[in-house]
């Protein structure tokens, strides 16, 4: 008994100790794969946090994808505008290259038009020159016959007048021949005959040089010229053949001597033609008189000429300036003479009008531009 119990303990002990061994050796094993396990947590750990990384960036690169997509889309849906608009355009080019085609045809057409009209408009030019031309050398031909005609009206006042000095030479050479042939030469009486028949011969002379530049057909030459000298050469031409008719002249021209820029010898033909119709006009009239009046007036030369006649019917006013229109007896007169004056005046850039008041006759106003250095001085003169 004594010895089972004294080989317990140490069985026992033995056992503890190998239990010991056991559980330290458990312990250890344990202690291993705890901190195996510790080890692969922290592992775990790091995985987890790489993953979490690794979402993180995925989801920022998911976000930026978005932003990518949308930006995509935008520009896709821009790209389509662009495509649109691009196709519009395309479209709107290849109408306005069909509108530039059409119109270029057009501009050909045009410009063929063009110049066929230009080819008539150069015929028509030529043409219009043409017949200007020919107007213009009727009228100086009608200008011209109504000359003669008034120089044809004047005949009779003109061998009256040139019968007077053609009558005194007669007297003054008869003298010296009675003189001669009775032996009584006396030298100074006879150099005073032949003086005064030397005068005579000079205003002959005038009067015919008169008539032979009234008459003649020459080129027309516009200068600076005294109208108060034309009204009295005309006055000359006309005197004689007014006084057989027993009508008197009263001129009344201006002292400053307007100057104006014409031809004397149409400008003549104005005044002897309102004179031969004024003498007509007062034929039948209890005073006959023809007065003839001149002034400036705002840059404008005016001469007025009345007659004491029964005047103008009224309502004829304007168609006395017609070509062939005559208010005279049939036979009495061409209608020319005022037609005739009517465009000698607008050739000169002047104007002609009539004024008929009732019983008081029939009064022309001429207005003539003053020339350009007459044209300092006042501009009213009454």
């Amino acid at each position: 008994m004594d010895g089972r119990q004294a080989a317990w303990p140490q069985s026992a002990a033995s056992d503890l100790e190998a239990e010991n061994r056991r559980l330290t050796a458990l312990a250890e094993s344990l202690e291993a794969r705890l901190q195996k396990s510790e080890k692969r947590r922290r592992a775990l750990i790091h995985i987890m946090n790489d993953m979490q990384t690794a979402a993180r960036r995925m989801n920022d690169q998911r976000t930026a994808m978005l932003h990518i997509l949308a930006d995509h889309e935008q520009d896709r849906n821009r790209l389509a505008q662009q495509a649109v608009r691009l196709d519009n355009s395309r479209r709107a080019l290849l109408h306005i290259l069909q509108d530039v085609h059409f119109s270029n045809e057009r501009l050909e057409r045009s410009r063929k038009a063009m110049i066929h009209i230009m080819g008539s408009l150069r015929e028509t030019t030529e043409q219009v020159q043409r017949r200007e031309q020919e107007l213009r050398e009727k009228q100086e031909q009608l200008v011209q016959a109504g000359k003669l005609a008034t120089l044809g009206e004047l005949t009779t006042g003109v061998a009256h007048e040139l019968n007077n000095p053609l009558n005194n030479i007669g007297l003054f050479l008869g003298n010296i021949m009675d003189h001669v042939e009775a032996n009584q030469v006396n030298p100074e009486r006879i150099l005073r005959d032949l003086r005064s028949a030397m005068q005579q011969v000079r205003k002959a002379t005038t009067i015919i040089t008169h008539l032979r530049t009234f008459g003649r057909a020459a080129p027309v030459s516009r200068q600076p010229l005294s109208i108060n000298d034309v009204i009295r050469q005309a006055v000359s031409l006309v005197q004689e053949q007014l006084r057989l008719h027993q009508v008197e002249v009263r001129l009344d021209l201006a002292e400053s001597d307007p100057l104006v820029c014409g031809s004397s010898i149409q400008l003549e033909q104005v005044f002897i033609n309102l004179f031969t119709n004024a003498r007509d006009a007062v034929a039948k009239s209890l005073r006959k008189q023809i007065s003839v009046q001149s002034n400036v007036l705002d840059h404008m030369v005016n001469v007025v000429v009345a007659d004491t006649g029964p005047g103008i019917p009224r309502g004829m006013e304007q168609r006395i300036f017609d070509p062939f229109f005559s208010t005279k007896d049939v036979g009495a007169g061409t209608g020319l003479g005022l037609s005739i004056t009517y465009g000698i005046l607008k050739d000169h850039q002047g104007s002609i009008s009539v004024q008929s008041p009732p019983g008081e006759g029939a009064i022309f106003v001429i207005q003539l531009p003053l020339t350009v250095e007459d044209d300092q001085m006042p501009a009213a003169e009454s």
